[in-house]
């Protein structure tokens, strides 16, 4: 399952920047789970709390959310998300999930109708924000 991969890099991520800040006392992370890379929530949460068992905090510190995906075209600069296409099934949005280079034949500008975009947002993992706790002294 990619999502526990997934939730093992957050976790080890979190780590290394709490470690840079010399802390361990974390508020909360906030992980934007792109669109495109449709990742079961559910499946993602029960990987982070078999990474966390020997972490000082758990999963109720980690929210993500949904970065909606968009498009630029290269050929005309429209900009656009998924919400054009809502005829693609979910065959063709699992095909465009394993392999992005697949949104090309089914997807194309709305403006021009060129199929010579890019991705600006919504694919992939990452982490938006990692907020800590204030040390008291």
């Amino acid at each position: 399952m990619h999502e526990y991969a997934l939730a093992e890099a957050v976790v080890e991520t979190v780590k290394q920047e709490l470690a840079k800040l010399e802390t361990e006392h974390l508020a909360s992370v906030t992980i934007a789970l792109g669109e495109l890379q449709n990742v079961n929530e559910e499946v993602f949460f029960e990987g982070l709390k078999t990474f966390l068992e020997e972490e000082p905090w758990d999963a109720t510190h980690f929210h993500t959310v949904i970065e909606p995906a968009s498009f630029a075209c290269n050929v005309c600069g429209f900009e656009w998300d998924l919400t054009a296409f809502p005829h693609l099934t979910e065959d063709e949005r699992e095909a465009i999930h394993f392999l992005p280079e697949t949104a090309h034949v089914y997807i194309y500008c709305p403006s021009c109708h060129s199929r010579d975009f890019h991705v600006e947002k919504g694919r992939g993992v990452h982490i938006q924000t990692i907020e800590v706790l204030k040390e008291e002294t």
